[in-house]
């Protein structure tokens, strides 16, 4: 596998090197990029298949599957070649295992000369059990050199007021497989501007960690240059002199869910009115799209 370089597709000619900003951006990128590269990460996943209610085989994996509906079990011999991930212990027998929804668990693995070449992912999704596999051999994975980004835009840092609401509002939503529902957790909005509009927009954002935010959002690159839609993260709003909370919403750091390189994802899409009537030429590109 070809190692990721920083800002794949970007062009920072413009831009002094010097320039602690451009040079920051630089090192997330990198980081973004080296993520995506980790063993057995998104990039590899190969399947996505729902168990059934009886044992039966799938593809891409040795032993038989089933769930009963709440738990998830695997039947394997010694001779599959199937070990835990956890500890790699052989197979032979049968298994259980039970997760709550949206949780995952990196179950078995086999093949290779290690035999740790396929890991079998079990994954609980809209309250049924499916397995994916993840490869380290997925061409996806092998041929990846960093995804292209539009050139840095310092005019696409922008400070966003940020109006919490009274309480955190569950809102129904789809994801990437028309299967499987999702809910956005909207803990408020960020308000803010964008250069030449002549009108404030709005996202509605989920919280992450230690109070960071997190915006889905589509934008009218999307289809062309871009995936269908993309993600910012922030850090965790500050209280400015006049009261108001307010954060750094920065989309030359847009990014993509797992959906846009491979089509085994269930990433949530965007609450319905985050959508902008704007281009963001900033952030991450549609992989394969220079």
């Amino acid at each position: 596998m070809t190692a990721p370089e920083s800002g794949t597709g970007s062009s920072p000619a413009t831009h002094s090197v010097t320039d602690p900003q451009l040079a920051r951006w630089q090192r997330f990128r990198n980081s973004r990029n080296t993520a995506l590269a980790s063993d057995h990460g998104w990039l590899t996943l190969t399947s996505f298949q729902w168990l059934e209610d009886r044992p039966a085989g799938v593809e891409l994996a040795p032993g038989l599957w089933s769930t009963d509906g709440t738990a998830a079990f695997l039947t394997a011999a010694a001779s599959d070649g199937l070990t835990l991930v956890e500890t790699g212990e052989p197979v032979d027998g049968t298994l259980g295992a039970v997760l709550a929804d949206e949780e995952s668990l990196m179950w078995v693995q086999y093949g290779g000369d290690d035999g740790r070449q396929v890991v079998v992912e079990l994954a609980m999704r809209a309250g049924k059990y499916a397995i994916r596999t993840r490869d380290a051999r997925s061409p996806v994975f092998t041929g990846f050199d960093g995804v292209p980004t539009f050139d840095f835009r310092p005019d696409l840092v922008v400070e966003a007021r940020f109006l919490p609401f009274a309480e955190p509002v569950d809102v129904p939503i789809g994801t990437a497989n028309p299967l499987v529902d999702g809910v956005h957790r909207s803990v408020g909005e960020l308000v803010f501007r964008l250069p030449g509009s002549d009108h404030e927009f709005r996202l509605q954002a989920e919280e992450e960690k230690l109070g960071a935010l997190t915006v889905t959002f589509h934008d009218e690159t999307n289809g062309e240059s871009t995936d269908e839609w993309r993600k910012v993260s922030t850090a965790r709003p500050r209280v400015d002199a006049a009261g108001n909370r307010t954060v750094i919403l920065d989309f030359n750091r847009a990014i993509n869910y797992p959906s846009a390189f491979t089509p085994y994802g269930t990433c949530p899409m965007p609450v319905k009115n985050n959508s902008l009537d704007y281009r963001i030429e900033a952030g991450e590109k549609e992989p394969g799209v220079f």
